[in-house]
């Protein structure tokens, strides 16, 4: 088996329409379908199910997808190992970001990375979910943030740092007359919100704390990325609800943020990684993480203590 034949498949699995494969392989459709032949024959079971009409993964096809994705990764990986050591790291860590995150903390949890291990290289991969953590069982990555609280047997999941849940307002709404947006005033309007297919964590966390509240929201739309929800909020369709560093980072100019009234909610981001002992570079890895939550809620007592 070669990697050829593992990236046809892919191709043809990705597309079901051996036309479109061999286009964006670049490749005629006569040798795609000989070499998924060759394959087929190597496994000993049919991958696809091809009429005239239709190209279907087979119960063997849909097993042998799971796993061919991880083989690319690790091949990306080892590649990305070998340039690492060739630009002088001495070592890497691979950490996944996944489920909407809040990214309050990490640009300064990489500063630290830099700063203290200079010779460690940390990798940043965007994935799904799920992609994470079968990715943290596989080895593929050393830890991960997610806003899920739970990932299943065999992974810990522990507080990283927590972001504020604020309201995102397009500029002349009338909801920027109050300083702090009381919720009942939030609920007067439709909102736009994280689909809990992309960003389930950062959705549940929300619709957790939208279910305590009476009446029930009108939810316009569910979006994919925060981008969308900022945008959709300029153009005054809806209000938005979303961490302060996700408005903040926002490059839509037609919105304001704005806290709630009274406690304000927070949402949680955690660090994933395996049960097992980490290494010395990741515990020091996960001590920083620590590190830069712990200094950032003094740093919130200093500013909210009387002067």
């Amino acid at each position: 088996m070669e990697i050829r034949h593992l990236r046809c498949f892919l191709a043809v699995a990705e597309e079901l329409h051996f036309a479109r494969a061999a286009e964006r392989l670049h490749v005629d459709q006569s040798p795609l379908s000989r070499t998924i032949k060759e394959l087929e024959e190597e496994l000993g079971a049919r991958l696809f199910v091809r009429t005239t009409r239709s190209t279907q993964l087979t119960r063997a096809g849909r097993l042998f997808l799971e796993h061919v994705p991880r083989v690319f990764a690790a091949l990306e990986q080892a590649r990305d190992s070998v340039k690492s050591a060739t630009n002088g790291f001495h070592g890497q860590l691979r950490i996944a970001l996944s489920d909407g995150i809040t990214p309050s903390r990490l640009p300064a949890l990489l500063a630290q990375c830099r700063k203290k291990d200079p010779e460690v290289e940390v990798r940043l991969c965007e994935v799904p979910l799920a992609q994470q953590i079968k990715g943290l069982h596989d080895d593929l990555y050393d830890a991960g943030f997610s806003m899920a609280e739970d990932a299943g047997d065999g992974i810990v999941v522990t507080p990283a740092w927590q972001d504020e849940l604020m309201v995102a307002v397009p500029a002349r709404h009338p909801v920027l007359a109050f300083k702090q947006i009381p919720l009942e005033e939030v609920l007067h309007y439709p909102l736009v919100l994280g689909d809990p297919a992309v960003c389930e964590g950062h959705a549940r966390q929300v619709d957790r704390f939208l279910r305590k509240l009476e009446p029930e929201p009108l939810i316009a739309q569910r979006v994919s990325t925060f981008d969308v929800m900022m945008t959709l909020v300029s153009a005054g369709l809806a209000l938005g609800l979303a961490g302060a560093a996700h408005i903040a980072s926002s490059r839509e100019s037609g919105v304001v943020a704005r806290r709630l009234a009274g406690t304000p909610p927070m949402l949680t981001t955690y660090l994933l990684r395996r049960t097992e002992e980490p290494s010395e570079m990741l515990a020091r890895f996960i001590e920083r993480v620590a590190f830069i939550d712990s200094e950032d809620d003094h740093g919130a007592a200093e500013d909210a203590s009387p002067t």
